[in-house]
């Protein structure tokens, strides 16, 4: 059974909670309602065979309600097929956590929270994991300033300029080989 197949098999199994299934450069995308995903997603990994959760990111579609988008990368070794999961979750909604179905979801669950805000019922550890704890703000999404928000915090990694000359990077350019290339490899004289 193919990607196409399987989304196929989602909409047909799960009926009106699947609200679309769609084809796009050859990536199939099935979108689900929040209230059922997890059991969609507990059935693509244990009757679809999709063992391997790639990657758990978020969309902020602001000005939209529900206002964010999660997006789930699955993969089958098995099968070697790709597909990819959406719902939408409301500012004040949660999403539930899939850590229980594939490990790898703790991680990016709390890069979601920690760069989102969007909370994960169920999660064994929500805590940032980027941001301080206590970091009052959501960097990822669209309301968040390009240049950043103040800070009390001191700048400490740009407190003096980096040096430049014969620092670990320095190369010389159109060298014919290693040795004259990096200064690092040059013998001692």
């Amino acid at each position: 059974m193919n990607a196409a197949q399987m989304a196929a098999a989602l909409k047909d199994k799960f009926g009106d909670v699947v609200s679309a299934a769609s084809e796009f450069r050859g990536e199939q995308t099935v979108q689900v309602r929040l209230d059922a995903l997890k059991a969609l997603l507990g059935y693509c990994r244990d009757e679809l065979n999709f063992d391997c959760l790639l990657d758990v990111s978020s969309v902020d579609h602001q000005g939209e309600t529900p206002r964010f988008e999660m997006v789930y990368e699955l993969y089958g070794y098995g099968h070697h097929q790709h597909l990819r999961i959406k719902a939408r979750v409301g500012e004040d909604a949660a999403a539930p956590s899939v850590a229980d179905l594939w490990a790898t979801a703790d991680w990016h669950e709390r890069e979601v929270w920690d760069m989102m805000g969007i909370r994960f019922d169920g999660h064994p550890d929500l805590r940032r994991i980027l941001m301080w704890e206590g970091y009052p703000f959501f960097p990822l999404r669209k309301e968040f300033p390009l240049a950043g928000k103040p800070s009390d915090l001191p700048e400490v990694g740009f407190s003096r300029p980096a040096p430049m000359a014969d620092g670990p990077f320095v190369t010389s350019a159109g060298a014919t080989d290693t040795v004259d290339r990096e200064p690092r490899a040059k013998p001692a004289r």
